[in-house]
């Protein structure tokens, strides 16, 4: 039984430490408010930017899972400490650090991307991900620390909430037989990570030194579409398919007026308004994990929102 950190507490921190725990290994959660202890991960209640007490607190670990965000707002000014918090931890306690990044470092492309594609992002949350990697990466090509880190498009799955494009402002609605509203263009091809692979992935690349050094794709399902994961997900819900609009340019533009997150969300509309397709055959050509099939993915989803909504009407 190993001792694994894991930063943040979101989808995929809670997903990958309930991950842990069920394999037996020892668990400690570092959030900035902490919380009640559960089976086999313990919560520690610290700023993760505060690179004195995220030593300590990952004294003895193996690996430090990096699964925590800055307010989407606020990722230029508070990426970088607490990148910098992360690369002191794991070159204090030699623990290997388990980066968990998205493809926003990319930037707009015309091809399905792959790992080996410069990282020319233009917009300031892009460039502030890819220079967390790129200094991280720097430093286990020092040797002075051990680093991986797993690449996610947008997650999908239980446990995916307010944060996620086919979650809260989408499931429920179908589950009601309600049209759905989607930014961008709803038949655009696009990758959805599913959150247990997310968990998985993270979890197997951290006990493979050969993973190392390096950045990996999330083993990810073939891209579809808004539209047909909204129909996927009505047909296991048992209703009729909903209709399915992209929002137009103005009225996102108004109701960013009045939300910070639809303001946020404007440097990355083109992901929605083009394909955005994931590749992830190198990791599968190397790794164990694979894709969980889109059905199960869908069937999971619905089942577990189901549930979330009757426990909470």
């Amino acid at each position: 039984m190993s001792l694994h950190v894991v930063i943040g507490f979101g989808p995929a921190g809670a997903a990958t430490a309930r991950l842990l725990a069920e394999q037996g290994h020892s668990v400690r959660v570092v959030t900035t408010s902490g919380r009640p202890a559960e089976p086999g991960i313990e919560h520690l209640a610290l700023d993760a930017s505060d690179s004195a007490r995220l030593t300590e607190a990952v004294r003895g670990a193996v690996a430090i899972h990096s699964c925590a965000a800055p307010p989407y707002h606020r990722w230029a000014a508070q990426w970088p400490p607490l990148a910098a918090s992360l690369c002191t931890a794991a070159e204090a306690s030699g623990a290997v650090l388990v980066m968990l990044g998205n493809l926003y470092g990319y930037g707009p492309v015309d091809r399905p991307m792959t790992e080996d594609l410069p990282l020319a992002a233009t917009g300031p949350k892009g460039r502030v991900r890819a220079a967390v990697w790129e200094q991280v990466r720097s430093l286990h090509d020092e040797g002075r620390i051990k680093a991986v880190e797993v690449r996610a498009s947008d997650f999908f799955g239980p446990g995916v909430t307010d944060g996620g494009h086919l979650a809260e402002r989408v499931v429920p609605r179908v589950l009601r037989g309600k049209p759905v509203s989607t930014l961008g263009d709803p038949d655009a091809p696009h990758s959805w990570s599913y959150l247990p692979d997310v968990a998985r992935a993270l979890v197997e690349v951290a006990g493979e030194e050969r993973a190392w050094g390096r950045a990996w794709h999330v083993p990810t399902a073939p891209a579809r579409s808004v539209r047909e994961m909204v129909d996927l997900l009505a047909a296991r819900a048992g209703k009729e398919p909903v209709a399915v609009r992209g929002l137009p340019p103005a009225v996102l533009g108004l109701a960013s007026l009045f939300s910070p997150l639809l303001r946020e969300l404007k440097e990355i509309r083109y992901q929605f308004d083009r394909p955005f397709v994931i590749d992830s055959s190198a990791y599968e050509a190397e790794f164990a994990v694979r894709a969980t099939p889109v059905d199960e993915q869908v069937r999971a989803t619905v089942d577990w929102w189901r549930e979330r909504l009757a426990t909470t009407a």
